[in-house]
């Protein structure tokens, strides 16, 4: 079978079932087809590379992209939880609120646009860092970059512990 559309039909008709099963033992339904998609797609682009039992390789592509999902998941929520807990006020000293919400503006007001757009991209929208890089209008490797450097200059903006600069993908 030397064609690869076909040889990408027989792949995905005899997996596709398996590897959504594995998504949806650990995964919410929307993200746990999302991610499938997004396995196949990783097996289309390495066709030549899968080996003759293809199911184990897809689902160790599956285990990694759900294990990224968690990190950047709980990546966003500690950075969304430290900046809402600088912008609302809560009970205790109001002048101390009001300086901590200042300063996080001050902070963010001080990053360039592409650093906002950057962690914005990436941490509030939820996009694939090739999802990202075509809304930046740069490559996959550009965008990652300065994603990088956009969330290394907010951790160090915000005086954040150093596990919570984030490192690799999204």
């Amino acid at each position: 079978m030397d064609d690869p559309e076909e040889r990408f039909t027989n792949l995905y008709d005899r997996h596709y079932r398996n590897v959504l099963g594995y998504a949806l033992l650990r995964a919410e339904p929307a993200m746990a087809e999302d991610l499938t998609s997004e396995t196949f797609l990783v097996a289309w682009r390495r066709l030549d590379d899968l080996p003759d039992q293809p199911l184990p390789w897809l689902l160790g592509v599956m285990r990694n992209m759900l294990r990224n999902q968690r990190v950047r998941r709980l990546r966003s929520d500690e950075l969304i939880a430290r900046l809402s807990g600088l912008s609302s006020f809560v009970e205790g000293d109001v002048a101390e609120r009001v300086t901590g919400r200042q300063e996080a503006l001050a902070v963010l007001a001080s990053l360039s646009e592409q650093d906002v757009e950057a962690v914005v991209l990436a941490n509030w929208y939820g996009l694939t860092p090739a999802q990202a890089a075509e809304a930046a209008g740069c490559s996959p490797r550009t965008y990652n970059v300065r994603l990088h450097r956009a969330r290394r200059r907010l951790a160090d903006a915000l005086k954040l512990p150093p596990h919570f600069v984030f490192q690799g993908q999204p």
